[in-house]
């Protein structure tokens, strides 16, 4: 069976979790350590339910088991309403793949359609996949976040990168 991307549903809770947690596990690009999650299912379903206009979570689906996913998450307030801020994540088995260049697509095909102009995200400085797949779909690194995260006991750098989705039409 094809990989398949969608949007998130409510009745993803369970799956999302465990995708997440499982992520958490795996690797120490994610901002949270295992263990450290707490959500119940049902606090998941809630919140998947209450996504608003300016919210959205892309799955990547293998047979009935979520794999991946991009979240975007924009603002309310007006100066800033123009952008939404991407975490994305897929598990170690299903990476290189193309799943994280689909994703990425359904997410900014999304935010086109809701005029955002701008995409960003942050990535550890040392994670040389995911600076590859942010790259190759046209996200630019804009600074560096010295000493953002503690991993493993260690400071580490974070890379501030984003997309300009409609240079053409940039403001001053």
């Amino acid at each position: 069976m094809a990989i398949q991307i969608r949007m998130i549903r409510p009745e993803d809770a369970a799956s999302f979790l465990q995708l997440c947690h499982q992520l958490d596990q795996e690797t120490r690009f994610m901002l949270l350590e295992p263990g450290e999650r707490t959500q119940t299912v049902e606090q998941q379903r809630r919140q998947l339910e209450e996504l608003q206009a300016n919210q959205a979570i892309f799955v990547a689906v293998d047979g009935d088991r979520l794999i991946g996913y991009v979240s975007a998450t924009g603002a309310h307030f007006r100066r800033i309403r123009h952008k939404a801020y991407l975490v994305a994540g897929i598990l170690q088995a299903y990476t290189g793949q193309g799943i994280g260049t689909r994703l990425f697509q359904a997410v900014e095909a999304w935010a086109r359609q809701r005029g955002l102009h701008r995409l960003e995200l942050t990535v550890m400085t040392h994670n040389a996949a995911g600076i590859a797949l942010y790259t190759k779909q046209g996200f630019v690194i804009e600074g560096t976040a010295r000493h953002s995260c503690i991993v493993d006991g260690h400071y580490v750098d974070e890379y501030y990168m984003a997309k300009l989705l409609d240079e053409a039409n940039e403001r001053t």
